[in-house]
């Protein structure tokens, strides 16, 4: 509701979630990983940071729709850092589309397209390449 109160008249708010697939453990956790550039206050580069989201493992709860997400934080090139590798377990809610519409109507939104990744090409419901739940929302001309 305070999101749907600050965006003007013809507002949108896009939600990027993991895919429904996930909660119900038809398939396994996206595991997702990229690299973070690090630099100094010059702007020269001196390592990065390796960021993992996700593991196979990763349990899930389906009654509370709840996956313990495994993540790991690594330094590449930082020789002189205290810590070097961070792993830890982030606990993640997973959302069904239903809920994401119910969502939507309860807080005066309504919901625009949903897609599978973050390209309006990526069906929801394709099972080969659907990894996310993506909705469109925009508040509800009915305001």
């Amino acid at each position: 509701s305070a999101i749907n109160k600050a965006l003007a008249p013809q507002g949108s708010l896009i939600v990027e979630l993991p895919h429904p697939n996930e909660l119900f453990g038809m398939v396994d956790s996206t595991k997702n990983s990229w690299e973070v550039p690090l630099e100094d206050d010059n702007g020269d580069e001196f390592g990065e940071l390796q960021v993992v989201w996700g593991d196979e493992g990763d349990e899930v709860d389906t009654i509370a729709q709840v996956r313990r997400n495994t993540v790991v934080l690594e330094l590449k090139g930082v020789e002189d850092a205290e810590t070097q590798s961070v792993r830890d377990i982030v606990p993640l809610r997973l959302f069904t589309a239903q809920e994401i519409d119910l969502f939507a109507r309860c807080t005066g939104f309504d919901v625009a397209a949903m897609y599978g990744a973050l390209s309006d090409e990526v069906d929801i419901k394709n099972e080969d390449v659907a990894f996310r739940l993506v909705a469109i929302l925009r508040k509800s001309q009915k305001d």
